[in-house]
């Protein structure tokens, strides 16, 4: 049942929308429908114009960069001229803070525990990858292998991580007698030590040592200090997470298909991520170049998406900083998000949910028209044979991570506006909303 407190914020979330419409239709008076319409004509011509520079090219291009810039100033303009640009700037300001009341409304009483935790000895072995190149040379820079080997850990340096086998060097360390495999490096180095861990049921240490560090993140790691990601040789906990499959090969984060796996695929990306992609997105979105897919998630068919995301665990989709963070990584689930763009009204479309699919699904097959297609495992491209069948291993890895840490931030609740509203309703009979 609802708390009170969840109730009155509820309330308060649609007085301020009813607050909002009361400025537009107050101080507006005839102009004020149509101020509505203008300002909601010019976000959906940002959106439109942003899909037509990353569509295509020279002049169109730059049309569509035009756009994405004039609009909201033409719409600032039409308001100032009608002496209503304060109306409209406090309308919003209403708007914003009755989004921001509905989500404190919808944050359940009590809070997720978060991934069950152990306490486990110090291991005996650890044998810890690093890559000194991974993040700009954070393995360096923070002393990563000399503190590692105080703590009585044996380390291993990538000297040429791109022609090293590094799942091959952590199977030879288990062979060794290693009690412990880690990585500190980018999350797609990451997924291959893991694999090895599991498949060997050894708990894995995550050391931030990446570029965006997502697995670290969504175990609540300090990606700000490598170095304090150690304490779990001496003083740690060990979690158990699921680990994500496309074909044979191991996920601990996602598996990329279409628009972003192409792109990466590319020789020239490392060296010009910028340009590589804006140069090749126009072929991709408008299926030019790349394989046409489809996928089947569950009794789910997707057809024909430019961008197919599956995720080890589902994403939280409530904002765009939701999509880089997973709430947990025990549900025993793949997270799928695909998304079909094929013009500039559908890129508009985007503002009311369309074009998106977000669900989730114990298996995950893509295919499409072409026997092999570039899928990108945690940021690293590879080539594989469809159809792909992605799959998870519910709880399949140990991990270890140390006892203190700043923890896992709770993504924001999605803003589900028939829940909010019976949570507002005077009636408990229509309000019982957990």
């Amino acid at each position: 049942m609802a708390v009170p407190s969840a109730r009155w914020l509820a309330r308060i979330s649609f007085l301020l929308v009813f607050a909002a419409a009361a400025m537009m239709i107050g101080f507006a008076g005839r102009a004020g429908p149509a101020m509505v319409i203008i300002g909601a004509t010019g976000a959906c011509l940002v959106l439109a114009g942003g899909y037509v520079f990353l569509a295509h090219r020279r002049v169109l291009r730059w049309l569509g960069f035009a756009v994405v810039i004039m609009a909201p100033f033409a719409v600032l303009g039409i308001f100032a001229r009608h002496h209503l640009l304060w109306v409209a700037v406090v309308a919003v300001a209403l708007v914003l803070s009755a989004v921001a009341t509905a989500r404190l409304a919808l944050v359940p009483a009590v809070g997720d525990p978060g991934i069950p935790a152990r306490d486990v000895p110090p291991p005996e072995h650890a044998f810890l990858i690093m890559n000194p190149r991974s993040g700009g040379g954070k393995v360096t820079r923070f002393g990563l292998k000399d503190k590692a080997e105080a703590l009585g850990a044996e380390v291993a340096l990538l000297e040429d991580s791109g022609t090293v086998d590094v799942a091959a060097l952590a199977r030879q360390a288990v062979a060794a007698g290693a009690d412990l495999l880690g990585v500190a490096g980018g999350d797609g180095t990451q997924a291959l030590v893991a694999g090895v861990a599991a498949a060997h049921d050894l708990p894995f240490l995550v050391i931030s040592a990446g570029t965006r560090n997502h697995l670290a993140l969504d175990l609540g790691l300090d990606r700000d200090n490598p170095a304090a990601c150690l304490d779990a040789l001496i003083d740690g906990v060990e979690q158990r997470i699921d680990l994500g499959l496309a074909g044979e090969r191991t996920f601990v984060n996602n598996a990329s298909f279409g628009a972003y796996a192409e792109v990466v695929e590319s020789p020239a990306y490392r060296d010009d991520k910028r340009g590589t992609t804006l140069a090749m997105l126009p072929d991709l979105l408008t299926g030019h170049r790349g394989a046409k897919l489809s996928a089947h998630a569950g009794d789910v068919a997707v057809t024909a998406p430019q961008a197919l995301l599956v995720s080890n665990n589902a994403y939280a989709t409530s904002d765009i900083a939701g999509l880089g963070r997973r709430p947990r990584l025990d549900t025993g689930g793949l997270g799928v998000i695909a998304v079909t763009v094929d013009s500039a009204a559908q890129a508009a479309e985007l503002l009311r949910g369309r074009g998106v699919t977000v669900l989730t699904a114990d298996e995950v097959v893509v295919n499409a028209d072409a026997p092999k297609i570039p899928v990108g495992i945690d940021g690293e491209t590879v080539t594989m044979p469809t159809p792909v069948r992605c799959t998870i291993q519910p709880r399949a890895l140990r991990v270890r991570v140390p006892r203190n840490r700043p923890g896992v931030r709770s993504a924001k609740p999605q803003l589900d506006w028939p829940t909010l509203r019976q949570l507002a309703s005077f009636h408990p009979a229509s309000a019982g909303t957990g």
